[in-house]
């Protein structure tokens, strides 16, 4: 009976390792930076005629918006409508274009609008990184002291909008 200890024990490993696996603890990667100030970054414009984005524009007193995005990105294509209709809401937002070139994000705003007010281009994800984002796209609602209020991974969908829009008038 001893000789199959460890078979048993092997079973028994594998068995937890793929419940676990299989339901994760958390489905999100929360970003540790919430309730911190906004990462130091200086990105130039990612489009002409459009201004770049810093972490100090992040800090001019009002609340803004942070989305993270990719002209590359499905999930972006999907979030691009309610992006839009915050941004005509009222809702300052500002854009991190990573890893893309700038024909290709003047090709996706005209194709699915341009909420913008600043756009940065990230080419090698360090503001993403910084951010403490896992890829696009993300969204960060940035209160009016450069303090990261609210982080919300993955695309936004209709349901996310009315927590979208407390914390955007919590972060006031």
């Amino acid at each position: 009976m001893t000789r199959f200890i460890p078979i048993i024990v092997f079973i028994a490993i594998i068995v937890v390792a793929g419940w676990r696996l299989a339901v994760p603890r958390e489905e999100q990667v929360r970003s540790t930076l919430v309730g911190q100030p906004a990462p130091e970054f200086a990105l130039a414009t990612a489009l002409e005629g459009k201004p770049g984005l810093s972490s100090a524009d992040l800090a001019g007193g009002h609340p803004r918006l942070v989305n993270i995005f990719a002209s590359w990105c499905l999930p972006c294509i999907a979030e691009a409508p309610l992006l839009d209709d915050l941004a005509r809401s009222g809702i300052p937002i500002d854009g991190i274009a990573v890893r893309d070139k700038p024909e290709d994000i003047a090709r996706f705003l005209a194709e699915h609008g341009d909420p913008f007010d600043r756009l940065g281009n990230d080419p090698n994800s360090a503001a993403m990184i910084a951010f403490g984002a896992s890829g696009v796209p993300e969204t960060f609602i940035v209160n009016g002291e450069g303090m990261i209020t609210y982080h919300h991974q993955g695309p936004l969908l209709p349901a996310d909008v009315p927590t979208l829009r407390r914390e955007w008038e919590a972060a006031q």
